[in-house]
């Protein structure tokens, strides 16, 4: 069996970890909601400063009570989920763990 050529300095692709695979897509999650969930708390605000100089109209109250609910709701595990992510990966660097050439490959003591 042949095998293709490969220029000079092109490498195989490591295999990456699938654990950090999901660290990384649970982080664009977790910064997503945060957005939305900020961005919902400025709309509150927004509504709320509007209705207090010209009246609370029912719409805008209607307004402040579903963006602060939502916005809660979509905050609240985005903040908990960042959080568990960076937790997780300190416990991985103090334990040790740390990227290898495959999955996680736990690093020698130091001094060793």
């Amino acid at each position: 069996m042949e095998h293709a050529h490969r220029p000079e300095g092109d490498e195989q692709p490591t295999p990456t970890d699938i654990v950090r695979q999901q660290r990384t897509r649970i982080r664009g999650l977790v910064s997503l909601g945060q957005r939305i969930g900020y961005g919902l708390f400025a709309a509150a605000l927004i509504g709320f400063i509007a209705g207090f100089t010209v009246g609370f109209s029912p719409w805008v109250v209607n307004l402040i009570i579903i963006a602060m609910v939502i916005g809660s709701i979509v905050l609240a595990p985005a903040i908990v989920f960042g959080h568990a992510a960076t937790a997780a990966d300190r416990e991985d660097r103090d334990q040790g763990w740390g990227p290898g050439t495959g999955p996680m490959v736990r690093r020698p003591p130091e001094g060793d």
